[in-house]
C-alpha cells in the first residue's frame, strides 16, 4: 500500500504492511545501532540532504482497547448463559459478568493480545500519525533545500513508512519509495531489521546524492542515530 501526501510542511511516499505470522519486530542491538549511524554518515557525505531514522515500540498506547473488549465480553454473558439454559439468578450474573471483566481487562493489557485486538485500519492510522509526527518534530522538514528523508518503523504495528521532504519528493517517482519500503519490508519478513534499515538508508542515499549532491560548506542539520521513541 502506498500514498503520497503534500501540504504545506511535508510531501511524503509512504508505504505500509502488517506482517503475518513473522513474530515480533525486535528492537535493535548496540553495534546494529552503531552500524546504522556509520552508513547514514557515510550516505550523508554524498548528499547536501539529510536523513533521518526512527523506530518506535508502539505508535500509541491503545488504553481502551483492553476495556473495550473486556465490556463486549461481559455483556454477551447474560444471553450466553441464557441460550445454555443455565438457571442463574440476577445477582450471581451480574457478579460473573464483573468478575469476568476485570479478569478480561488486565488479560486484554498483555501486549501481544492487545495488537490483536486493535482492527488493522485503526494500527495504520495510528503509525502513520506517528510519523508525520516525528517528520515534524524531529525538524526533518527544516533543512536546507527541503531536502529531509525520514525512515520510521513502528515494531507493534510492524508498520514501515518513508517521509520525505517537498525538495526531494518533487524529484523521485512513487514508485522508487515503494520499491525501498517495499524491500525494507522483505527485510523484516527475514527477522532483519538492521539489514532493511541499511538498505533503506543506503537507496535513499543514493536518490539524495543524485539529486541533492554534496557541496562546499554543508553541514550536518540532524541527528545521526537511530532515535528511539
Amino acid at each position: 500500500m502506498a500514498a503520497a501526501v503534500d501540504s504545506a510542511a511535508v510531501a511524503a511516499a509512504s508505504a505500509a504492511a502488517a506482517r503475518q505470522g513473522v513474530g515480533e519486530m525486535a528492537f535493535l542491538t548496540e553495534d546494529e545501532k552503531l552500524r546504522l549511524r556509520e552508513r547514514i554518515e557515510a550516505a550523508e557525505r554524498r548528499t547536501s540532504g539529510e536523513l533521518v531514522t526512527v523506530i518506535a515500540r508502539e505508535s500509541d498506547p491503545y488504553p481502551f482497547i483492553p476495556l473495550l473488549w473486556a465490556s463486549v465480553v461481559a455483556l454477551s454473558l447474560p444471553p450466553l448463559i441464557s441460550l445454555a439454559g443455565w438457571w442463574i439468578d440476577l445477582p450471581a450474573v451480574s457478579l460473573i459478568q464483573l468478575t469476568a471483566f476485570l479478569l478480561l481487562s488486565l488479560l486484554f493489557r498483555w501486549p501481544p493480545l492487545k495488537i490483536r485486538l486493535i482492527p488493522k485500519a485503526t494500527k495504520l492510522r495510528r503509525a502513520a500519525r506517528t510519523a508525520r509526527e516525528q517528520f515534524l518534530s524531529q525538524g526533518v522538514h527544516n533543512t536546507t533545500g527541503r531536502s529531509g528523508v525520514l525512515i520510521f518503523v513502528s515494531a507493534a504495528e510492524h508498520y514501515v513508512e518513508i517521509l520525505a521532504d517537498q525538495g526531494i519528493n518533487a524529484k523521485v517517482p512513487q514508485e522508487q519509495w515503494d520499491s525501498i519500503v517495499a524491500a525494507f519490508v522483505q527485510a523484516v519478513k527475514r527477522g532483519e531489521v538492521a539489514a532493511g534499515f541499511e538498505q533503506a538508508i543506503d537507496a535513499c542515499g543514493t536518490l539524495l546524492a543524485t539529486h541533492f549532491p554534496a557541496a562546499p560548506g554543508d553541514r550536518n542539520e540532524l541527528p545521526d542515530h537511530l532515535i528511539e521513541i
